[in-house]
């Protein structure tokens, strides 16, 4: 077992840990290893917060751990991850990473100690240790950096950065997200360094500044950004932004470079939201162009009353194209015409006469209506 640990037993939030986490923990401890909870659960305990992501450090090697939790499925560092009830639960042997290859460790070292696996580990917040019986094991001073709200980095800061530049964003969301400082020699480290997030992949980047736009205290994380001047390298600007839930709502509202990574779906919301606040309204064309979904986004971000929206979508006279009562057959016979482009035409003349109140979506009245014009 580890000795001469700095163990520290937290009583405010005795009994936070379920049963579950210390079966898991007592499981490998059953087969003589050790296990501690590790990172962000441990983090977010000493906050009072819960969060379902559980991280494991054992002594236990790869092999061991599969045997033990014969359903979980081995991750690409020779760790293991499974979901158990409401957690998804990783377990990683203690290791020390030797080399690192674009910003990914690609040489490791199996070890035996806890203490030189907690090394490689970027914050000191995220490198607190915890056991079955709730009694924390704090060997970087992380505890007192949490009670301080600094963000302080583990080691050699230059070189910690140079080996993996997303803790250069990671530092900066977890600033933001736990409204915490940044240690003065972490700040300058990063001030000076600021351009290795350009060697990142657009993925990496996007996936962290997901992280900082979906919390409310994300201006925190624009302002530090900008401070260090990551904003202008990758070529992102925004003027106000209203903080919303949805992330398409989010960065509807910064201007990003055309190579920047989103989904087809994405992109095409984010189009479209920003469409829609450019128009400065909803109504019943844009509800319909538009749709529901981006319309209660863009309604958010104009300061447009949800259940107004919503009330107007449910009262929509047609709502889909595919609610038109008539078809394209019916059209070509009373305007005898032939498939292509006019029957297009009609339709969504017939729609927007609809949408207007000036005529109603009746098989009958849209028939007379054609009939007569």
């Amino acid at each position: 077992m580890v000795e001469a640990l700095i163990i520290v037993l937290i009583v405010r939030n005795r009994g936070f840990m379920d049963k579950i986490l210390k079966k898991v923990l007592k499981r490998i401890e059953d087969a003589g290893f050790e296990a501690y909870l590790v990172g962000g659960f441990v983090r977010d305990y000493l906050l009072g917060k819960k969060t379902k992501d559980i991280d494991i450090c054992t002594n236990a090697l790869p092999k061991d751990l599969h045997k033990l939790f014969n359903n979980s499925i081995v991750n690409k560092y020779g760790g293991i991850k499974f979901t158990l009830k409401n957690y998804n639960i990783e377990i990683t042997t203690y290791r020390e990473e030797l080399k690192y290859d674009k910003r990914k460790p690609i040489e490791l070292n199996y070890i035996n100690d806890l203490k030189e696996d907690i090394k490689r580990r970027d914050f000191t917040i995220n490198s607190i240790c915890m056991d079955k019986f709730e009694k924390v094991i704090d060997l970087v001073n992380g505890v007192e950096d949490l009670n301080n709200q600094i963000i302080r980095m583990n080691g050699d800061i230059k070189k910690r950065l140079e080996e993996d530049p997303l803790r250069i964003l990671r530092a900066i969301r977890f600033a933001c997200v736990l409204n915490f400082g940044i240690d003065s020699s972490l700040y300058e480290a990063i001030k000076n360094n600021y351009e290795l997030v350009k060697t990142l992949s657009n993925d990496r980047i996007k996936s962290e500044l997901n992280k900082i736009l979906l919390n409310p205290n994300f201006m925190k994380g624009l302002e530090l950004l900008k401070e260090f001047k990551i904003l202008d390298l990758l070529n992102f600007i925004y003027d106000d932004i209203t903080y919303v839930k949805d992330i398409c709502g989010m960065w509807a509202q910064i201007e990003t470079p055309e190579n920047f990574t989103f989904t087809k779906q994405e992109n095409r919301n984010i189009i479209n939201i920003r469409q829609i606040v450019k128009k400065g309204k909803i109504d019943n064309n844009i509800l319909f162009d538009y749709g529901l979904y981006n319309s209660l986004i863009a309604g958010e971000i104009l300061n447009i009353n949800p259940k107004t929206i919503n009330k107007m979508f449910n009262k929509l006279p047609i709502q889909f194209k595919e609610d038109l009562k008539i078809s394209s057959e019916e059209i070509m016979q009373i305007k005898n015409i032939k498939p292509g482009e006019k029957i297009k035409k009609i339709k969504e003349h017939l729609i927007r006469k609809i949408l207007a109140g000036e005529l109603k979506n009746n098989n009958k009245e849209i028939v007379k209506y054609l009939k007569n014009k």
